[in-house]
């Protein structure tokens, strides 16, 4: 799969209004620990677990996909992954295709019953692992964010990328997309830092309960979620940030 160059960036412009450096995020920054090689085999269980049981009702989601928006039935998308190296993820589709004659151009339009309920289920998140499989994501981690949003990282926030992106994660059992970007990334950083079976098992078990409550599906105001423009001032972070809480 192609590589970026992965760099962190501070938002914004030095004291002197020139943009501030870039730093190079080395792959030895992760600190690997004894776990991360056992995490892996454990993803590997999972993903073969799930794609052979799971084959039946992912034809079945297939078929509804196929039927309510056409093809293709799987939406692909480039996300940056450990040490920001991209990969394709894919999942099924929840939206028709954007069409400004038929009125479909945001989200909230484009969105469909189907797609609603696959999103509200997570159940578009199946196919998910088979990039597991691939060694591209983990079953739990940061979830992956749009390639755009890397240069809008603080260095602290882009310690997410330490770690292989997951299907679900401690962000999404604290809100999901109820939370602000800057909560998010905190959860991220804060899983980077705390990573463990033992997490790892809370954060599944934790995720069943998120998912049969259908808790934080979209953003406040928002058919999905609302998009990462970059990091307020410093003083005006939100105090729900668990980064600032003490």
């Amino acid at each position: 799969m192609p590589k970026v160059a992965y760099h962190a960036t501070c938002t914004g412009a030095g004291a002197s209004g020139q943009p501030r450096p870039r730093r190079r995020i080395s792959e030895d920054s992760a600190n690997r620990r004894p776990y991360d090689r056992w995490k892996r085999l454990l993803d590997l269980l999972a993903a073969i677990l799930v794609l052979v049981l799971g084959a039946p009702l992912m034809a079945l989601i297939a078929l509804v996909v196929l039927v309510a928006h056409g093809r293709p039935v799987l939406f692909r998308h480039k996300r940056p992954g450990l040490h920001g190296e991209l990969f394709e993820m894919v999942k099924f589709r929840t939206m028709r295709h954007p069409d400004p004659d038929r009125g479909l151009v945001t989200d909230a339009q484009r969105l469909t019953r189907a797609g609603r309920w696959l999103r509200a289920s997570s159940l578009d998140e199946l196919p998910e692992f088979w990039n597991v499989l691939r060694g591209e994501m983990s079953v739990v981690g940061p979830r992956p964010h749009l390639v755009q949003y890397l240069d809008l990282y603080s260095p602290e926030q882009a310690r997410r990328h330490d770690v292989r992106p997951g299907i679900t994660g401690l962000a999404q059992v604290r809100g999901r997309n109820a939370l602000e970007w800057q909560a998010k990334f905190a959860y991220d950083v804060e899983y980077v830092d705390r990573r463990s079976f033992l997490l790892d098992l809370k954060i599944l078990l934790a995720t069943v309960w998120v998912v049969a409550s259908r808790q934080g599906i979209s953003a406040p105001g928002a058919a999905t979620w609302h998009e990462f423009t970059g990091n307020p001032p410093q003083s005006s972070v939100s105090e729900a940030d668990p980064a600032n809480r003490r």
